[in-house]
């Protein structure tokens, strides 16, 4: 005999502890929901990434789970890049983005210009200005998104990225608490042959529920809707107008046979001739009335793409290579519209320009 069987109170305790487990967790559907409106959101974000890098960004299929804030902090290899977004209108609740240092520092390093392969080790402020710039654009694309799917606008605080590691407390483990539950989305990231790691999106539960919620009640009234379509097409059966009692006859006349056996005189519409009214087509001639509007006038002697590394290696005496050659014509412009092209002269020693050609009302709408 094995003594070290169970008793039956221990038994019903972990029954109920197993039971209060798969009560407290989400339910297949529940998580359906809340991953499709992640792997929605995440998928406009990484376009956006995709831009902002210029190269290949891949987000796979969200894994949901409904955890402890405590467990998050346990598993993670720390220190991590954080966004904390708080919704202002639209959603209540805290939404936290995560990602790997080494992982920021190589889309840092791709937003500064450089290739990515041979970042350093030391995540300093400009890195964390560089990231969080790239999370802070991700983040707006995936409330567009998300605002679109539920059907409501949500607007979101700035966004507020900082490093955080186990000597750090963050914003959100105020909102969440460490012992309550949240709602962990992890999506794999994938950046064309530099990154292969994870980002993970964490919601606190006042923000799963409503989502839930407003998902729930919009395919509620989405069924309603149709149950009304069907009833009004149900009710639309030809209506008895009589029943002749005649046994030789033997038939009821419904509406649809009473408008057939009615004539109807069907007549083509008489329209009045349309005449050119020359008193309308004359151009007006008031253009005092606007005389004294101002106008922007601008004059562009050329432009230059920089990466931020770039600029801020700038200093005194440094020299900027515009995209026009010094025979160029000069771009006019008035109110940011282009009219005109010139030349650059000096007029008691001040700067001007001399217009040389003025382009034609064609093209000018077309810059409209």
């Amino acid at each position: 005999m094995n003594n070290e069987l169970l008793s039956q109170e221990e038994i019903n305790a972990l029954l109920n502890k197993a039971a209060a487990e798969a009560e407290d967790d989400l339910t297949s559907e529940e998580k359906d929901i809340i991953g499709e409106i992640g792997n929605i959101s995440m998928s406009t974000a990484a376009t956006t990434l995709s831009s902002i890098l210029n190269r290949k960004v891949l987000i796979t299929t969200p894994r949901v789970s409904k955890v402890s804030f405590k467990q998050i902090v346990d598993e993670c290899a720390v220190p991590k890049v954080v966004a904390l977004i708080k919704f202002k209108d639209g959603l209540k609740g805290d939404n936290l983005l995560m990602m790997d240092i080494e992982d920021s520092l190589i889309i840092a390093d791709l937003m500064m210009g450089g290739e990515g392969d041979n970042v350093q080790k030391e995540f300093t402020d400009l890195e964390l200005s560089a990231v969080g710039e790239a999370m802070n654009q991700m983040i707006g694309s995936a409330s567009t998104s998300m605002a679109t799917m539920l059907g409501r606008q949500i607007d979101i605080l700035p966004p507020n990225v900082e490093v955080w590691d186990l000597a750090t407390k963050s914003e959100f483990e105020d909102a969440a608490n460490q012992e309550s539950n949240v709602c962990r989305i992890a999506f794999d990231l994938s950046v064309e042959g530099l990154i292969e790691s994870q980002i993970m999106q964490v919601f606190t539960m006042e923000t799963v529920d409503e989502i839930i919620k407003i998902v729930m009640n919009s395919g509620e009234e989405e069924e309603e809707v149709v149950e009304e379509v069907e009833e009004v097409e149900i009710t639309q059966e030809p209506e008895v107008l009589a029943a002749d009692s005649s046994p030789a006859q033997g038939r009821v006349t419904t509406v649809e046979e009473t408008m057939k056996k009615e004539k109807v005189a069907v007549q083509k519409p008489i329209y009045q001739e349309l005449k050119e009214d020359k008193e309308q087509t004359r151009t007006p001639r008031n253009l005092d009335l606007i005389m004294d509007v101002p106008l922007e006038f601008s004059v562009v002697l050329g432009k230059s793409k920089k990466t931020i590394k770039e600029i801020l290696s700038f200093g005194n005496g440094s020299i900027v290579e515009l995209n026009k050659l010094a025979d160029e014509p000069l771009e006019i412009y008035v109110n940011g519209k282009l009219i005109a092209h010139g030349e650059v002269v000096v007029i008691n020693e001040n700067f001007g320009v001399r217009i040389t050609n003025i382009l034609s009302k064609e093209q000018r709408l077309k810059n409209f």
